[in-house]
C-alpha cells in the first residue's frame, strides 16, 4: 500500500466502514500514513438525532459518540494500512484506556480526530487518539483492537 493516500470523502468512507446514518461518525479523512497515522473530520450539526435529547436546553455531543468517532477513524487506518476489508479477517474494538474528556462539543463544532498507531502486540493493535475542536483538546484515549478470524 502507498505510504500516503488521497483525501477520502464520504463515498470512499462508505466503501470501508459498514456504518450508516445515524451511526456513521466520520465525515472525511484528511490524510493517512499507513501503519502510522490518520486525520479525520466529524462535523457536528443540530440535525443529528442525539442533540434532540442530549440535552434539550443545552445540546452537547455525547462523549460516547466522540469515542465511537475515534474508533471508526482508527478502523479506517487499519483498513488503509492492511488493505483487508474481509468479513473473515476483521479487527474488533475491544478496549479503551485512559479516556479523558476536556471540553464539551456543541452543534456547529468540527471535531478533528488524530489517530496514531502505537503498537501491534499478540493480535492487538493499539492507537492513541486525540480529538480537538478549534485546536483545543476535547478528548484523548488509547483504543485497542483485536484481530478476529471468523470461520464461516
Amino acid at each position: 500500500m502507498n505510504e500516503q493516500c488521497d483525501i477520502l470523502n464520504i463515498n470512499k468512507i462508505f466503501d470501508i466502514l459498514p456504518h450508516r446514518y445515524p451511526f456513521l461518525l466520520v465525515d472525511r479523512i484528511l490524510n493517512v500514513k499507513n501503519f502510522k497515522s490518520l486525520q479525520a473530520i466529524k462535523n457536528c450539526t443540530m440535525n443529528e438525532p442525539h442533540f434532540q435529547g442530549h440535552f434539550i436546553k443545552e445540546p452537547i455531543f455525547p462523549g460516547v459518540l466522540i469515542i465511537e468517532s475515534m474508533v471508526q477513524a482508527s478502523g479506517i487506518l487499519i483498513y488503509k494500512s492492511t488493505g483487508q476489508l474481509n468479513i473473515n479477517k476483521l479487527y474488533y474494538f475491544v478496549g479503551i484506556d485512559n479516556a479523558r474528556f476536556k471540553k464539551v462539543v456543541i452543534p456547529g463544532d468540527q471535531i478533528i480526530i488524530n489517530v496514531t498507531f502505537l503498537q501491534f502486540k499478540r493480535n492487538l493493535l493499539v492507537f492513541k487518539n486525540t480529538a480537538t475542536v478549534d485546536k483545543q483538546i476535547i478528548c484523548q484515549s488509547k483504543i485497542i483492537f483485536a484481530k478476529k478470524n471468523i470461520v464461516i
